[in-house]
């Protein structure tokens, strides 16, 4: 009896997990291309699928570019809040006004501040008004030196901080900063960045649906097929596999036709907003899709035609087991 357990113990063959892992890749390889090559063989319902998951994609990219472009401009209008600090009657010396603009620069790290001094106010108030006679009659420049501050950071929370310590300084006499429109100015922009990811995930969905459709359609031409395969004893990760890799096909190739019509869209944008840029003496450059955000946008319409599939073939089979 011991013989022949070693026997037997011995006549057990042995898993070769490397040729299991060479079979599982040369299927998944094989199953990758074929199915490439099947929604090539329907050009235009493939054109037809894969336009409208472009164009879905495309507007809330094309927003998001929209916005990121506006707060680029933001950023070069020195975060859009100014804050205008009108000396003292007593700072007439345009030497005080730029020692006054060099101790607030090394105070606070964060401000790009401009002095006006008041010979400066006084030969810009001449050179527009035209009233040169009015100002020859008084004795003195009654024009006030000006600090013209501007934050880098854009938080109307730091800047309200900031206005207030400017306001207090001792040589200031009236410090103005709108902030009603800078408040508003913001307010607009987040509900723009909130519409846009609201819009972003309704033709996510809209995605979804329209693999998932596409993929229900596939599986009911194929039902017998897939029945036999069930017969036979395929599992359900074979039966799956094919349904996957068009609906990664049909969401990468998607991906790639948004790329390209917000590519388009922002290049015939180009020409306008240059001319408008060189009008307010601005450097601004349009910003499109760079390499990194390209990636992101295929590869998360690559993983949405998963997703669409996945769902739609995993219904498919728990009906086919409850049935």
């Amino acid at each position: 009896m011991k013989k022949t357990n070693r026997t037997r113990k011995r006549r057990q063959p042995k898993v070769n997990f490397l040729l299991l892992f060479h079979i599982w890749l040369s299927n998944h390889i094989s199953v990758f291309f074929s199915s490439f090559l099947r929604i090539v063989k329907t050009p235009l319902p493939t054109l037809m699928t894969t336009v409208v998951i472009g164009i879905a994609l495309a507007l809330p990219t094309g927003l998001y570019l929209l916005l990121d472009n506006l707060d680029e401009v933001t950023k070069e209008w020195g975060g859009l809040a100014q804050i205008s600090l009108f000396l003292k009657p007593e700072i007439k010396d345009d030497a005080q006004v730029h020692a006054l603009r060099e101790k607030l620069s090394k105070r606070y790290k964060n401000i790009n501040i401009r002095a006006i001094t008041p010979t400066q106010a006084l030969a810009e108030y001449h050179k527009l008004s035209g009233f040169d006679e009015a100002f020859e009659i008084l004795e003195e420049n009654p024009l006030p030196g000006v600090l013209i501050v501007q934050p880098v950071i854009n938080e109307i929370e730091i800047n309200q901080q900031l206005f207030k310590q400017l306001q207090q300084l001792p040589e200031v006499d009236i410090a103005q900063f709108d902030m009603l429109w800078l408040k508003r100015f913001f307010a607009i922009l987040n509900i723009i960045n909130r519409v846009t990811f609201i819009i972003a995930g309704l033709f996510a969905l809209a995605v979804l649906l329209i693999i998932g459709n596409t993929i229900r359609l596939i599986i009911y031409n194929q039902r017998d097929e897939i029945e036999i395969y069930k017969l036979v004893g395929a599992t359900d990760g074979f039966i799956r596999r094919p349904f996957l890799y068009i609906g990664f096909w049909y969401g990468l190739l998607g991906g790639f036709i948004a790329w390209l019509l917000v590519h388009i869209a922002f290049l015939l944008l180009q020409s306008p907003v240059k001319q408008l840029t060189l009008l307010y003496d601005s450097e601004f450059q349009l910003i499109t899709l760079d390499l990194f955000s390209s990636l992101i946008l295929t590869f998360f319409s690559a993983i949405l035609g998963l997703t669409g599939a996945w769902l739609v073939v995993g219904k498919y089979l728990k009906d086919i087991q409850a049935h």
